[in-house]
């Protein structure tokens, strides 16, 4: 109703079906009850009416090396394609779609985004392409990806494309665990990245942005396998209620440690860093558990380690922690990790050292822009550096706050 108390007038508004509205419409009337193997051929027989051929779905891998291609019924399965050096990778670090001219017709790489976490790659070949096809097949990779996104959560088959190796049980636990890698909105964006990807055990982060506020954490649980899986699950399982419940930052340490406490005993522990952004004006507050300080990125380079006092880790019954506090700038970013990144021994015996994070941070900054990319690309550059391998989880989060607000979001124009 309006102010007036009246219907909106909807006259000489079209609402007949037109030819955009049934291509997308058919995906979601059927999406609700189609099996996931149904997918590929229904988007490849929604490409086909807008001149598409040979459609390929690739997924983003679990070590975030490779785009592999998702097989299936009517779709065009070739190799693994790069993230770093190939047009279907640059369409996912940009989020944008990269058009490849062939002979006599040209190749789209749409990014499937579900939210803004990259899910992979939608390639089609067209003979012409004009901006009503871009609006259309970027609408329709926008309805694939939640089409993966909700179908994962009751088949194993998007599990087995993206996965390139054996993994662990406690990979499989931590990894079923986790939030999307990656977060944008207009305020803040968010990516994280965890290694060794397959057999990844104690390492952990979480968050959740409820209206102007940030929640995150990082976790590092004692030990290895599927002892440290289990400890780093009942801790951020603990972590989640308290925040769901709205506890204050100073309690959320106190709850957790009893959680890890009671369950594992008392020589058991987990490294914790919780924190809270307000995404509206940049003030955040943090509370320290034996964990490495983030760094602080400003102007595209670490200027500072955020010291805060620290409590004894979770699980150890120690004092309430002090909460800090910092204010933020336009375009600052919190490079937060956990320890096996920096206590790595390099080939030679030497410990890789966090004057070394820093510096390949800061030589990864003047290359990359976009948080994901950057993530991605010191993840790989440290591992690189420190013989290829690790004996330790090692697991970086980065957030980078921006301000302002999302209102125009909400507006139709």
């Amino acid at each position: 109703m309006t102010d007036s108390g009246r219907k909106p007038d909807r006259i000489g508004v079209d609402r007949s079906e037109g030819f955009g509205e049934r291509l997308l419409g058919v995906l979601l009337d059927r999406a609700h009850e189609m099996p996931a193997d149904l997918i590929a051929p229904l988007v490849a027989e929604e490409v086909a009416r807008v001149g598409g051929r040979d459609v390929s779905i690739l997924l983003q891998d679990y070590e975030q090396v490779l785009l592999v291609p998702l097989p299936g019924r009517r779709l065009r399965v070739g190799g693994p394609e790069s993230v770093e050096d190939s047009p279907a990778g640059e369409a996912f670090l940009s989020r944008r779609t990269v058009e490849v001219p062939l002979d006599g017709s040209v190749r789209m790489y749409l990014p499937l985004l579900d939210g803004s976490d990259q899910i992979g790659v939608l390639a089609v070949t067209l003979d012409t392409v004009d901006d009503d096809d871009r609006r259309l097949l970027r609408r329709l990779a926008g309805l694939v990806a939640d089409m993966i996104v909700t179908k994962d959560a009751y088949t194993d088959q998007f599990f087995q494309a993206r996965r390139s190796a054996p993994m662990s049980v406690a990979a499989e636990v931590q990894w079923s665990l986790l939030p999307p890698l990656s977060m944008t909105v207009p305020q803040v964006e968010v990516a994280g990245i965890l290694e060794p990807a397959y057999d990844v055990a104690g390492d952990s982060f979480d968050y959740a942005l409820n209206g102007d506020m940030l929640h995150m954490a990082m976790l590092d649980a004692m030990g290895h396998g599927l002892d440290a899986a289990t400890m780093a699950t009942v801790a951020v399982g603990a972590y989640r209620h308290t925040r769901r419940s709205h506890t204050d930052l100073s309690q959320v340490y106190a709850f957790m440690d009893r959680a890890i406490n009671e369950q594992f005993g008392n020589d058991h522990f987990v490294t914790a860093q919780m924190m809270v952004l307000n995404v509206a004006t940049g003030r955040l507050q943090w509370v320290n558990a034996g964990h490495p300080a983030p760094l602080l990125i400003r102007d595209r380079a670490v200027v500072d380690r955020l010291e805060s006092p620290t409590t004894l880790p979770v699980g150890f019954g120690g004092e309430e922690p002090v909460v800090s506090e910092q204010m933020l700038r336009p375009g600052d970013r919190l490079l937060c990790f956990t320890d096996g990144l920096i206590e790595e021994r390099q080939p030679g015996g030497a410990q890789f050292g966090e004057e070394q994070l820093i510096e390949w941070t800061n030589r990864v900054l003047r290359d990359r822009t976009e948080v994901r990319a950057v993530v991605r690309a010191l993840s790989h550059a440290l591992k690189h550096e420190r013989g290829g391998a690790t004996s330790d989880d090692a697991t970086i989060f980065l957030v980078e706050w921006r301000g302002g607000d999302a209102d125009h979001l909400a507006a139709f124009d």
